[in-house]
Formats: C-alpha cells, sequence, structure tokens
C-alpha cells in the first residue's frame, strides 16, 4: 500500500486537473463514467415503473462493460489512477443500489443486506482513516474482485427469480447460491481490506517513531 504523494501548490494542481481530464477521456474510464451513470437509472427502472426486463438488460450490461473496461485498458495501454478508482466505484454503487432496490422489493431479506452494506460502511471509514494518515486506498485483491464477480452474476438471477415460471423456478438454487458464495466472499475480501489498512498504518506508525528525534 502506497502513501499518497504530499500536497502540491496552486501551480502544480493545474498540471493535474488537465491529466486527470485527459484520464477521463480515454475509452476504458469514459466506459467506467458510462456505468456509474447507469446506476441511478437502473434504480428507477426497479422502484418506479417496475420494468424488471430492461433492469435485468443494464445490470447484464454493467457486467460486461465491468470485464470490458479492465480489458481494453490493458489491450490500449491506458490504465490510470483515475481508472483504478472508478472502476471499483462503480461496482460497489451497483451493489449497493442493488442490494437496498431488492431489500424494498422484498427480493433478499435484510440479514442478506445487513452484512454486505455494513461491509461497505466499514471499508469505507478504513479509506478515510488511511487519507487521514497519508496512505492511499488499499489495492483491490482477487477475491474482492471474485466476490464482485460472483454478486454481479447473483443479481440477475436473483431478479429473474421473481418470475412465475418454470425457469424462475429453475434458476433459484442458482441465484441463491451464487449469493451466497458472493456474499461470503464479499464479507471476507472486507475483512482483508481492513487487515491491510491495519498494518499499513501500523507501520507508517512505526517508521515515523524511528526516525523521530530523541
Amino acid at each position: 500500500m502506497s502513501e499518497l504523494p504530499e500536497s502540491s501548490t496552486e501551480q502544480d494542481k493545474q498540471p493535474v486537473e488537465q491529466t486527470l481530464l485527459r484520464q477521463a477521456l480515454n475509452v476504458p474510464n469514459l466506459i467506467s463514467l458510462l456505468r456509474l451513470a447507469g446506476v441511478p437509472v437502473f434504480l428507477w427502472l426497479l422502484l418506479g415503473p417496475k420494468e424488471d426486463g430492461w433492469a435485468l438488460a443494464l445490470l447484464i450490461f454493467s457486467a460486461f462493460t465491468d470485464w470490458l473496461d479492465g480489458k481494453l485498458a490493458r489491450w490500449l495501454n491506458q490504465m490510470s489512477e483515475l481508472g483504478r478508482l472508478l472502476d471499483p466505484a462503480a461496482d460497489r454503487l451497483y451493489i449497493l443500489a442493488t442490494l437496498v432496490a431488492f431489500l424494498l422489493r422484498d427480493i433478499i431479506p435484510w440479514w442478506v443486506v445487513a452484512p454486505l452494506v455494513l461491509r461497505e460502511a466499514v471499508v469505507g471509514v478504513a479509506i478515510l482513516v488511511l487519507r487521514r494518515n497519508g496512505f492511499a486506498p488499499p489495492e483491490v485483491t482477487y477475491i474482492g474482485k471474485g466476490a464482485t464477480f460472483v454478486l454481479m452474476y447473483a443479481f440477475p438471477f436473483l431478479l429473474v427469480t421473481t418470475g412465475h415460471s418454470e425457469f424462475a423456478d429453475f434458476i433459484r438454487p442458482i441465484a441463491y447460491a451464487f449469493t451466497t458464495w458472493g456474499g461470503v466472499l464479499y464479507v471476507w475480501s472486507g475483512a482483508l481490506y481492513i487487515l491491510q489498512s491495519t498494518r499499513a498504518i501500523r507501520g507508517g506508525q512505526a517508521d515515523r517513531d524511528a526516525v523521530a528525534p530523541a
């Protein structure tokens, strides 16, 4: 986990803003921004007109673009710091939006939603503490990526189970299995982020104590 650079002057901030603008205009980051823009549309479709078919299509599109922007970033050599922030932000917003909508629609119970939302809250606090101590957010782990991948496939399956057809009955155990494994992995990855953050802060404090004058 790396330390954040020291605060820059006003003259230094303008090139940084220009760099962020250039990063925002590259193809992978434009895709991530498009995914972010779809979050309120997705919520409206589920909670407003309850157009589950369109909501399902948007969720599948989000999962596909989540894979696509990472691939394009590597193929086009357009990996950036902004992309490393946008991609997990879009994932978390879709997960939170879906959990809230599914809870309000009685698709999943509160005791499934609670630990996943609590995980997000705890990780958010950890990121704030890291920034206050001069550290960048923890890097996304393979477990975290795997958990997001599984949940993003579980949610469309859960949405299908709201129907009253033989296909919905067939999908239901698959949806519950994906949700269970995704939820467990998601909470586990959150625990690993907290462990990373704690070690970074303790290590940073130890380094400061070592160089402090006696």
